[in-house]
């Protein structure tokens, strides 16, 4: 939903109501959306027991009108979903302070993003255009698709001498250095691969082990093999209990600003979660692989397109239903109880 539409949906609250659910997760309200919705559940008139906003953009500023509006109408709220969204600390403590108010009904503020499986049109908004960097291949990957596909050679690779080349020979980064919040697949083959991501300042040069992605300090990554996963940073290993579907595309998170990476395992439009990293990340971070027979990037970038014109229809269609839900209303004049609206 847009602005102008949470502009509907706080009139309607204001209106005298019943309302008791309104799930408005997976939209982009952001704190501009939030604050003209915490219009309508400031009102006496707003009923609303459960609020659901998972996955709407809201940072600190949206979490300071979500409390103003509790403490304006403290009577009615008792449980708010804000998964997958960027409160931070004083945004967390602002929201927290009202679950310690006497007068707030608010019992619940789900505020985890470690769920166990999301789906993938949620984060298929922040797809990007990845292409594997030629100059970090190490010598026995050869590149293909358009240097999409990595595949281990058995035969040496004639590439020329560059300083950002692997000299462990097969691992090789994207061009991209990525700093904000990005969404990306991979899909690998063969008995093992590492997906991946590094500084761009991770050492190049020598065979050691220390030089694998994930086996240092400068790296993080999912180790993928047919029967396990493990997840690996500074030489650390997480062991990660196999999900029931398996499946060997690699869906990968990255929120830079809020120091978080998250992998999950792809099937269809469903994303099982695997593994989050929790981190202060200091430089933009390039993805990468470890590749033991071929590791190729997916493209998703269609599928964000297809997202958005299905969010345009979905969005002609509500102002549509709008008219006719508001010609009800007014003939009505009360919703019923237990009454639900989910956008």
């Amino acid at each position: 939903l847009a602005e102008k539409s949470c502009e509907i949906v706080a009139s309607i609250l204001q209106l005298p109501n019943s309302l008791l659910q309104l799930d408005l997760s997976g939209n982009e309200l952001g704190d501009s959306g939030v604050q003209l919705l915490s219009k309508g559940l400031s009102s006496s008139n707003c009923k609303i027991h459960t609020l659901r906003l998972s996955d709407c953009l809201i940072l600190e500023k949206g979490c300071g009108f979500l409390a103003s509006a509790l403490r304006s109408n403290p009577f009615h709220l008792k449980e708010m979903d804000l998964s997958y969204n960027h409160p931070g600390e004083s945004g967390l403590e602002l929201l927290s302070g009202r679950l310690e108010d006497p007068v707030c009904k608010l019992e619940l503020l789900k505020t985890d993003d470690a769920s166990v499986s999301r789906t993938r049109p949620c984060l298929l908004k922040y797809a990007c255009e990845l292409t594997v960097d030629p100059n970090t291949a190490g010598r026995n990957l050869s590149l293909s698709d358009g240097n999409r596909k990595v595949t281990r050679a058995s035969e040496k690779q004639l590439y020329p001498d560059h300083p950002e080349r692997f000299d462990w020979k097969y691992q090789v980064l994207c061009r991209e250095g990525l700093s904000g919040r990005c969404y990306w697949e991979a899909e690998w083959s063969g008995d093992a691969a590492r997906i991946a991501v590094a500084y761009k300042s991770i050492k190049r040069k020598g065979e050691a082990d220390d030089i694998i992605m994930g086996l240092n300090a400068k790296s993080w990554s999912l180790r993928c093999s047919p029967d396990s996963y493990s997840a690996w940073h500074n030489n650390k290993r997480t062991v990660i209990p196999s999900p029931s579907s398996r499946s060997r595309r690699v869906g990968v998170y990255l929120d830079w600003p809020d120091g978080t990476l998250s992998f999950y395992s792809v099937s269809s439009d469903t994303l099982t979660h695997l593994h989050t990293f929790h981190s202060t990340f200091t430089e933009p971070l390039c993805p990468g692989f470890w590749v033991w027979s071929s590791v190729s990037l997916c493209q998703i970038l269609h599928l964000r397109h297809s997202v958005s014109n299905r969010k345009r229809w979905l969005l002609h269609r509500f102002y549509s239903n709008l008219k006719n839900f508001i010609t009800t209303f007014e003939n009505t004049s009360v919703l019923q109880p237990k009454d639900k609206i989910v956008w």
